[in-house]
């Protein structure tokens, strides 16, 4: 039996996708995400499924409420997910990755003012995804000097 009273809190997300079969492919191929469980719906959809990269996970089903996706305003739709790893060459890579797959770039890898090598892309349906070495909550707070 597993007991959930002294595990410490965990922040996931999850995504309805318009063709969520093809997003589970999708996710693996352009982000590296490994899917770990999928329960298909009778509509040939997915009615839940997780998938990890490291140790984030995420689920994704099908999006059968027709919910509205996040206009871009500029060159950001102004929120999304965010994935820590490990080196400024897993940003690198995914983006690299990502784009092959079809992804439409937003920021190419590069670092920030704030200490991130980080890179952000859109996906095939519009969800905004960062890649970057900073692992928030971790933070020292110390803004580098003269900014």
């Amino acid at each position: 039996m597993t007991t959930t009273e002294n595990r410490p809190a965990a922040l996931h997300s999850y995504f309805a996708y318009r063709d969520a079969p093809a997003a589970l492919r999708w996710l693996e191929r352009a982000f590296g995400f490994e899917t770990t469980l999928e329960f298909p719906d009778d509509n040939g959809g997915i009615m839940h499924s997780e998938l990890r990269r490291g140790d984030a996970a995420i689920m994704v089903f099908s999006d059968d409420g027709n919910y509205d996706r996040p206009a871009l305003r500029g060159e950001t739709v102004g929120h999304g997910t965010y994935l820590s790893v490990g080196a400024d060459s897993e940003v690198d890579e995914v983006y690299a990755t990502a784009i092959e797959a079809g992804a439409t770039p937003v920021w190419e890898p590069a670092d920030t003012q704030w200490g991130n090598y980080r890179c952000r892309v859109l996906d095939l349906e519009g969800f905004e995804w960062t890649f970057g070495t900073l692992r928030p909550g971790e933070s020292s707070g110390d803004w580098p000097e003269g900014e």
